[in-house]
């Protein structure tokens, strides 16, 4: 009896985190296809396309590895910054606001964000964090300038 009770809560709890995973895809496919939000970008640009021209650019700088290296940093930091500037965004008050440096990334006035707001003020903050990683001009390592396709 016991064990079918635990059997129980292990299938509960493995199907709630499988449907959590399975809705966090559609939410950034959904997301990832939708025009970005952030300013600077091209109109109607979505942040795929975006992702698509700075692989093209990254081929094209030299040297390689810095196009690549700013890829790769961002693929390290940005789910860690994302986090924790979301974080911190929300809850401005906390321990974490008073030990992260300042950043433009960090979005303002959404102090006590319902849960519901929470995946979308996630996403602002990973297309701000990547425009700025990847988009705006940095010494030494310059990926050009967001081209907009033109289809």
């Amino acid at each position: 009896m016991v064990s079918g009770f635990l059997h129980l809560v292990w299938k509960l709890i493995s199907n709630i985190v499988l449907l959590m995973v399975c809705a966090g895809i559609v939410f950034i496919g959904y997301k990832a296809n939708q025009p970005m939000a952030v300013a600077g970008a091209p109109a109607g640009m979505t942040y795929v396309e975006f992702m698509q021209d700075r692989l093209d650019a990254a081929k094209t700088v030299k040297p390689s590895r810095c196009g690549w290296g700013m890829m790769l940093s961002l693929a390290a930091l940005g789910p860690i910054y994302s986090l924790d500037y979301t974080w911190v965004a929300t809850h401005p008050d906390g321990y974490l606001a008073k030990v992260t440096a300042p950043d433009p990334d960090i979005p303002q006035n959404v102090a006590g964000a319902s849960w519901y707001k929470i995946p979308g003020i996630w996403w602002t903050v990973v297309e701000r964090l990547s425009w700025t990683m990847l988009a705006e001009h940095h010494p030494g390592c310059n990926l050009g300038l967001v081209q907009a396709r033109s289809d």
